[in-house]
């Protein structure tokens, strides 16, 4: 068999959870493996990462499973993964500012949202580098992890820029996946709007989900449209059964505006420099 193009360290506890995620990840290019974690309120995760520092590609976690100081000793010890995070949209970090969070109702997009872990971790650490920013990016793990290069070679990085495997594209999915994968992107943009005024920390998360899994699945700009109008719609009408003013609707424009600004961004970013006009991304 081929050697998976990440291997996955699950730190999550609930056994429901663990199961579903695996479910999503079953068959794709990931491996997904549950460590088995000790039954106390701060398990020696550090020591379990590091029996295996050089088995593991990212992690998997759950919002609120795991204490803070639990992720400060990962930090100290410099046993920081691309990681993303299961749980409610809140704003809050779990582990570390380059991290992905998915709510669980939206596990359809685990696969892609570990692209985007992995983008980010690699895109933090070379600003950091560039920059002088340590403070700003998640640490660089010890030099005999060599966990970056291990990253671009399995994953077909040039430095940062990451090449999409076409396989995983929207129109290239099964009808029925293709369906089921439409549905979570339209939980993750409701999220957005819910949050879009009321919250701007989580509705930046939200954001970010729906756009990362935008960009790996290749969405088009005209579905992301329509996936806008058709909740404003909705919105609008539950509105005028209530009897309520639906005017401020029009608002939401600004969330769609910044949806096409950070897919712009990340289509940008996924260039090289030195890449010919007509090259594949």
């Amino acid at each position: 068999m081929p050697e998976p193009a990440l291997t996955i360290a699950s730190l999550i506890r609930d056994p429901l959870l663990q199961e579903a995620c695996g479910r999503w990840l079953d068959g794709g290019p990931c491996e997904l493996v549950w460590l088995d974690l000790p039954n106390q309120p701060t398990p020696n995760l550090a020591a379990l990462l590091e029996e295996r520092r050089d088995a593991f590609d990212a992690l998997l976690l759950e919002q609120g499973a795991i204490a803070p100081e639990v992720y400060q000793s990962l930090l100290g010890a410099g046993l920081v993964l691309p990681a993303v995070v299961v749980g409610e949209v809140s704003g809050q970090l779990e582990f570390h500012d380059a991290e992905v969070h998915l709510p669980p109702d939206q596990l359809e997009q685990l696969s892609y949202s570990f692209d985007a872990a992995v983008s980010r971790f690699l895109r933090r650490g070379r600003l950091s580098a560039s920059n002088g920013a340590a403070e700003q990016a998640p640490p660089g793990p010890p030099e005999r992890w060599k966990l970056a290069n291990r990253l671009k070679g399995r994953l077909g990085y040039v430095g940062v820029f990451y090449k999409r495997d076409p396989a995983r594209f929207l129109r290239n999915l099964p009808e029925q996946e293709r369906e089921v994968l439409m549905r979570s992107l339209e939980r993750t943009y409701r999220d957005l709007l819910l949050s879009y005024f009321r919250d701007p920390a989580a509705a930046n998360q939200a954001l970010e989900s729906f756009v990362n899994t935008a960009f790996f699945c290749d969405l088009a700009v005209t579905k992301a449209v329509e996936i806008h109008m058709n909740l404003i719609d909705g919105f609008s009408k539950q509105l005028k059964l209530e009897g309520h003013k639906n005017d401020f609707l029009q608002d939401y424009r600004l969330a769609l505006l910044d949806v096409m600004a950070h897919l712009c961004e990340m289509y940008r970013r996924s260039v090289p420099p030195d890449a010919p006009l007509g090259a594949q991304v």
